[in-house]
C-alpha cells in the first residue's frame, strides 16, 4: 500500500485542496518537513493532546473558509451571486444577459480601479482589442441602464480618455 505521505500527495495532485493535519509517531525536524512538503497543512506527533489536535483543525478550517473563493461579489448595494448566477441592485433583481454578467462580474472584481477598454476587452471577450469596435460602449450603455436605474446613485463611471471604473465615485 501507498504511505499517507505520497496519499496526500497524489491527492494534492489532482488538486484536492482540502486542509490536511498530518498525524505520525516519527517527529523529526525530517519527517515533520517532508509532511509538509508533501502536502500537509499541519503536523502533529504522537503522542498528542485531543484539545491540541482539534485547536489546530480549527485553525485549518478558519484559514480555508478566509482563502475560499469568493461565491458573492458586492461594491456597495450592487450583489453578484456567482453559483446561481443573479445579480441583485438595492434588493431588486436585475436580468442580465451571458456577456453583461461577464462584462459586470470583471467590473465587480476590479471595483475601484480604472479599467481601460483594451483590459476589458481582452477579459470580457477574450481577444485582442479592436479600437474600431463601438462593443464596449453599447453593452455598457445596457448595464448603465439596467445597474443605475433611476434614483440610485451611479455606479459605472465613464473616465474620459481612459476607461471606466465601478464604484460610487472614481
Amino acid at each position: 500500500g501507498m504511505d499517507g505521505l505520497a496519499i496526500i500527495e497524489a491527492l494534492r495532485q489532482e488538486g484536492m485542496r482540502t486542509p490536511v493535519l498530518v498525524l505520525s509517531a516519527l517527529g523529526g525536524v525530517d519527517d515533520r518537513v517532508r509532511g509538509l512538503r508533501a502536502g500537509g497543512d499541519d503536523y502533529l506527533t504522537k503522542p498528542f493532546a485531543v484539545d491540541e489536535m482539534s485547536a489546530r483543525l480549527e485553525v485549518l478550517l478558519r484559514r480555508r473558509k478566509s482563502s475560499a473563493p469568493a461565491v458573492t461579489l458586492c461594491v456597495e448595494d450592487l450583489q453578484m451571486h456567482l453559483i446561481d448566477r443573479s445579480v441583485h441592485r438595492h434588493g431588486v433583481e436585475l436580468e442580465l444577459k451571458a456577456t453583461e454578467f461577464r462584462l459586470l462580474e470583471y467590473l465587480m472584481r476590479n471595483a475601484g480601479q480604472t479599467l481601460t477598454k483594451t483590459m476589458i476587452f481582452e477579459a470580457v471577450w477574450n481577444y485582442h482589442f479592436d479600437p474600431y469596435t463601438n462593443l464596449i460602449e453599447v453593452h455598457m450603455a445596457r448595464l448603465r441602464k439596467k445597474i443605475d436605474a433611476a434614483g440610485l446613485p451611479p455606479l459605472i463611471h465613464t473616465i474620459r480618455g481612459a476607461g471606466y471604473y465601478l464604484g460610487l465615485r472614481p
